[in-house]
């Protein structure tokens, strides 16, 4: 599990880190708003905890900008003790848990838990034979039925529409994808993630030209809808 912890603080940075780590997570760094837009918007996080008083741009602009994108990463944000309009004025932006400041670590910890076991795509949320028009994706063998009939997926090709499909109607990053389909040793290209929706495209779609249901958004990745 990745987190994006966005903290201008170094102490409490470095703390909350530190135990996030000793949890058995990966944590990612932001100092500023921008950075935490710009780290947000090319790597793939399971959790976001966000601080409000951040250099350059606040914390409640960067819950904003990152709902226009992505409605399911859960966000946890920092607020300064004794001030509730923050507070709710980060649930209205779109943050799933605040915690004021200052915090014990085991109340970061257990909510941060509780976030991860709220958003988590488990594996019985998408079924094992997933139907969608005429079409059928079996993710435990592979089969398939798509516009000209029954035939067998790759491995990695059911990985990616299980991808789109947990997160459908939602953009999923090429950074995502690269993540979790290939691993972070082996990233191909652009244009290989490109090639397989092309892919998709012939076994499932009616107009391979006017996709209903595999979708390229220019500039950031992916999108199954459903």
């Amino acid at each position: 599990m990745r987190v994006l912890l966005v903290e201008a603080e170094e102490n409490i940075r470095d703390s909350v880190k530190l135990n996030l780590e000793l949890d058995g997570f990966e944590v990612v760094e932001a100092i500023t708003g921008k950075q935490a837009i710009h780290r947000f918007q090319n790597e793939h996080f399971d959790l976001i905890i966000l601080d409000i008083m951040l250099p350059e741009m606040n914390g409640l602009d960067v819950c904003e900008q990152i709902r226009l994108t992505n409605l399911k990463v859960p966000i946890l944000m920092l607020t300064a003790k004794g001030e509730p309009e923050d507070r709710i004025a980060g649930l209205k932006k779109g943050a799933d848990d605040y915690l004021p400041k200052p915090f014990h670590l085991d109340e970061l910890l257990l909510r941060v838990q509780n976030l991860i076991k709220r958003s988590s795509e488990n594996p019985e949320n998408t079924p094992e034979v997933f139907e969608f028009g005429n079409n059928w994706v079996n993710f435990l063998t592979y089969e398939a039925n798509g516009v000209n009939g029954k035939f067998n997926l790759t491995k990695r090709e059911a990985m990616l529409i299980k991808l789109l499909v947990d997160r459908k109607n939602e953009v999923v990053s090429r950074q995502q994808i690269l993540q979790s389909v290939w691993g972070y040793d082996v990233f191909p290209s652009t244009r290989t993630i490109d090639n397989f929706i092309l892919s998709f495209r012939k076994y499932f779609e009616v107009d391979p030209k006017n996709p209903v249901y595999f979708h390229s958004v220019r500039g950031v990745g992916y999108k199954f809808i459903g």
